[in-house]
């Protein structure tokens, strides 16, 4: 069992940047694929970025590409999202998730993900 926790959401103003992160328990952690998810309120998970095993790959959504760089740091377990440029739409709880890297394909699915953080909130005002 894989336990992800996040950190580093808050409140920013419009063209400002966060830099989340997510810890975890695991030590193959280079051998599974990464996730960043958001959430907003009365709407779907939607995917945003995903980095592959050893970082050799990325893949952004396009509602986030050039602004949104993700990361990851096998030696600490962790996995970042680093956040610029950001948009009151980009407000949303932000969640990363992990699996094995059997494959790159079925990245952007939820339920390619078996394993979850709970979610750090991000706000952007206006």
């Amino acid at each position: 069992q894989v336990q992800l926790v996040e950190s580093g959401g808050g409140l920013v103003q419009a063209g400002g940047s966060l830099r989340l992160s997510c810890a975890a328990s695991e030590r193959a952690f280079g051998n599974y694929v990464l996730g960043w998810f958001r959430q907003a309120p009365g709407k779907e998970r939607d995917f945003v970025a995903a980095v592959s095993s050893w970082a050799v790959t990325t893949d952004y959504a396009d509602s986030v590409k050039g602004r949104f760089t993700i990361s990851r740091d096998n030696a600490k377990n962790t996995v970042y999202l680093q956040m610029n440029s950001l948009k009151p739409e980009d407000t949303a709880v932000y969640l990363c998730a992990a699996r094995l890297a059997n494959t790159w394909s079925g990245r952007r699915m939820i339920a390619g993900y078996p394993y979850w953080g709970q979610g750090t909130q991000v706000t952007v005002s206006s």
